[in-house]
């Protein structure tokens, strides 16, 4: 890992086409589940990719908390991996769900510059007005 002022800058569009390589993998593309995992967990359905996901954010708990016990370089690059782990699975989720990586960027900026707690009671408020409550 790299200290805090030389921190790595990630590629631009990475995340585009890597969704658009999970995209061309699902099996409905020609994708093989034989010699692709990404085929293979589309083909098995949400019950597959939803299981990883939950796996991997349990590995993200356990690896955080091996960075409070031991603040190393390889605890932090665990930390990493699983994170993203953790974004690789939700991108299979999200291509399941027909979605992008810009679908998910664009909530977080809509979201840019509220207070956390005003955002879940906007959304309490909304699912509230919904419901007729």
């Amino acid at each position: 890992m790299t200290s805090d002022n030389r921190r790595p800058q990630p590629s631009d569009g990475l995340l585009e086409r890597l969704a658009s390589i999970i995209e061309s993998r699902a099996p409905a593309r020609g994708g093989d589940p034989q010699t692709s995992y990404v085929a293979r967990l589309l083909q098995r359905g949400p019950d597959a990719f939803l299981k990883k996901i939950g796996e991997e954010a349990t590995e993200i708990v356990m690896a955080a908390k091996d960075v409070d016990r031991a603040d190393t370089d390889d605890s932090r690059r665990k930390l990493v991996g699983e994170v993203a782990d953790l974004w690789f699975h939700t991108m299979v989720a999200l291509a399941h769900y027909g979605l992008r990586p810009a679908d998910v960027l664009a909530e977080l900026e809509r979201r840019e510059g509220t207070s956390g707690i005003e955002e879940k009671a906007l959304r309490k408020s909304a699912a509230r007005e919904r419901t007729g409550d």
